[in-house]
């Protein structure tokens, strides 16, 4: 089904939705989701949206706005926040809220100090905007072979970072799961359309062979999805780009979470930051990004 059929049928969804409510006043519903993409002209944001208690599940939904201004901050990729309002007639979104990254740590008092103390100790970074072209880099995958990113033009390239060690399963666990999720939504376009890369920041212990017993938790086809580890220095510097810091705890890391995807041009698209979505919500903005210009 194409996006302009997807549209329609959401629509189509929300407006008997509000004539089965139609004796009813006004309504308000707490809601929230993974912004997709925004639209000025149109006044309007589709969002891969939470179940609304009381009201519809979760799934893909255009939202108007009353004014386009309260749009101007929000991006594709944004975690939002916002009331949906039903009357009679029609809904729309108001008090729309990005949400901010509550930190992927085990001590909130730590996390907030992250981001300094990693660059204390490993210099400042400059980070990727989105827009940008993602400079080509070289890793080991979990078959001792080398990566390039540039061998992957012409396709979506999705990204994490994880660490096989991390002792919280709410986070990298939870990274490679949404990506084990895009594996199993997407098993046709994967290699030749959609590549999953996910790299480590722990390389010292996360050599080849620990990432492909990690990889075999989730059956990654090595030909799609690759684990990648490399020399300290490589693998610094594409933490770099995407704005990933960690330090060393105790013989484990304070970290953060990053998912990127990338474009078909090797441009940044978007960089997701923490855990506040689900597979199904990042799946959904993978799919946006594979149907834009197409082959």
């Amino acid at each position: 089904m194409n996006r302009g059929c997807t549209n329609l049928l959401v629509a189509v969804l929300l407006t008997v939705v509000l004539h089965s409510r139609a004796g009813h006043a006004q309504q308000r519903y707490p809601a929230s989701g993974l912004v997709l993409s925004v639209d000025l002209s149109q006044k309007t944001m589709v969002v891969s949206c939470d179940e609304i208690q009381g009201f519809m599940d979760a799934m893909v939904m255009p939202f108007k706005v009353q004014d386009a201004k309260v749009l101007d901050h929000i991006a594709r990729g944004s975690l939002i926040d916002f009331i949906l309002v039903v009357n009679k007639e029609a809904s729309y979104a108001e008090k729309i809220r990005v949400r901010g990254y509550a930190s992927a740590e085990r001590e909130p008092s730590k996390s907030r100090r992250l981001q300094g103390l990693s660059e204390d100790l490993q210099g400042p970074t400059h980070r990727l905007v989105v827009g940008q072209s993602v400079p080509d880099f070289v890793l080991i995958d979990q078959k001792k072979r080398p990566v390039r990113l540039s061998q992957f033009a012409g396709k979506v390239v999705a990204l994490n970072f994880v660490y096989t060690r991390c002792a919280l399963p709410e986070y990298c666990f939870r990274s490679s799961n949404n990506f084990g999720i895009l594996q199993k939504r997407y098993p046709e376009r994967l290699g030749r359309d959609l590549v999953l890369l996910s790299v480590t920041f722990d390389p010292v212990h996360d050599q080849p062979g620990v990432l492909q017993s990690w990889a075999n938790t989730w059956k990654a086809d090595p030909e799609s999805w690759r684990f990648l580890t490399g020399a300290a220095a490589d693998v610094q510097r594409v933490c770099d780009l995407f704005g990933v810091h960690f330090v060393p705890d105790e013989g484990l890391f304070i970290h953060s979470l990053h998912t990127a995807i990338i474009g078909r041009d090797g441009k940044l698209v978007v960089d997701l930051e923490g855990n506040g979505f689900t597979g199904q919500q990042l799946g959904d903005l993978v799919k946006t990004v594979l149907d834009t210009g197409k082959k």
